[in-house]
C-alpha cells in the first residue's frame, strides 16, 4: 500500500554557502556518489527527475515523478535550503520526501538511517576534502552478506576492533593498499566511516534492511583508479563473505 512520507534534517557546518552549493551539485562523488544537474530551473535531475528549484547557492530542489531503478517509490523530492549563518559558515535545511509504495515500514526505516549517515560524510567532506576531485568506487557484498550478523563481519575482516569508537584512530587493512591509520568517524550498528588522510571509507550495513552489505569509497589521491579500488573492494567482499 503506498504512502507518503517525509525525512527533514537540519544541520550547521563550518563551511560557505558556496562551498555547500558546489558539494550537493557537482561534488556529489566526494560524498555521495556522482551525480549531474542540468543547472537551470527546470533542468534534468538524476533519475530522471526535474530541478523545481535552482537558486545557487540558496535553494537546490529536485523532484522524480517516476523513479528510475526504484520500484518501490513512485514520488521522490530532494529539497535544499543554504543559508549563511552569523559568524559565518551556513545552515542546512534538508528534507526528503516522496512515495513508498511497498515494505513501506522497513524502506522508510533504512532511508531515515542513511540520511543521517550521508549528511554526516557531506560534513565530512566540507570539513576535510571541500573543493579536491574526487573517485567514487562502489561494491555489493555476495547474498551471504544480507546475514543478520554481515555488518560485523565486515568490521572485523578490516581489522577493526569491536570496540573502536567514533573518533579514534584505528590501524586497518585496506583492501589492494597497505595496513593504514584511520579515523573512526562513524560508527553504530547500521553503518561504519573510516577517513584518512586522502579517502573516505563507507560501510554499509544494509543487512538489516534485506539488502547486502554495500562499500563506497571517495578517493581524493591524485591518480586515484576507480577500477582497481571497486575491484579490490569487491573481491575483498567476495572472499570476507565466502
Amino acid at each position: 500500500m503506498s504512502k507518503e512520507f517525509e525525512i527533514v534534517r537540519e544541520f550547521e557546518v563550518d563551511a560557505s554557502p558556496e562551498q555547500v552549493w558546489e558539494a550537493v551539485t557537482t561534488g556529489t562523488a566526494g560524498w555521495l556518489w556522482p551525480m549531474e544537474y542540468e543547472p537551470r530551473e527546470g533542468g534534468a535531475a538524476p533519475f530522471g527527475g526535474t530541478l523545481t528549484a535552482w537558486d545557487p547557492p540558496r535553494r537546490l530542489t529536485a523532484r522524480t515523478e517516476d523513479v528510475e531503478g526504484m520500484s518501490q517509490q513512485t514520488l521522490n523530492q530532494l529539497d535544499h535550503v543554504i543559508q549563511p549563518r552569523e559568524g559565518g559558515g551556513s545552515h542546512v535545511r534538508y528534507v526528503h520526501s516522496g512515495i513508498l509504495v511497498e515494505d513501506w515500514d522497513n524502506q522508510y526505516d533504512g532511508a531515515d538511517k542513511h540520511t543521517d549517515f550521508y549528511l554526516h560524510t557531506l560534513r565530512q567532506y566540507l570539513l576535510h576534502f571541500t573543493g579536491r576531485p574526487a573517485v567514487f568506487a562502489g561494491a555489493e557484498g555476495p547474498t551471504a552478506s544480507t546475514a543478520p550478523d554481515a555488518l560485523e563481519v565486515a568490521s572485523r575482516g578490516l581489522g577493526l576492533p569491536d570496540d573502536a569508537a567514533e573518533g579514534s584512530t584505528v590501524r586497518v587493512e585496506l583492501p589492494g593498499e597497505a595496513a593504514v591509520d584511520a579515523v573512526v568517524d562513524y560508527r553504530n550498528p547500521y553503518f561504519i566511516g573510516l577517513r584518512t588522510d586522502t579517502a573516505m571509507y563507507r560501510v554499509f550495513g544494509r543487512n538489516h534492511f534485506g539488502a547486502p552489505v554495500g562499500i563506497s569509497v571517495h578517493d581524493f589521491a591524485p591518480g586515484a583508479d576507480a577500477k582497481r579500488i571497486e575491484g579490490a573492494w569487491q573481491s575483498w567482499l567476495d572472499g570476507v563473505f565466502a
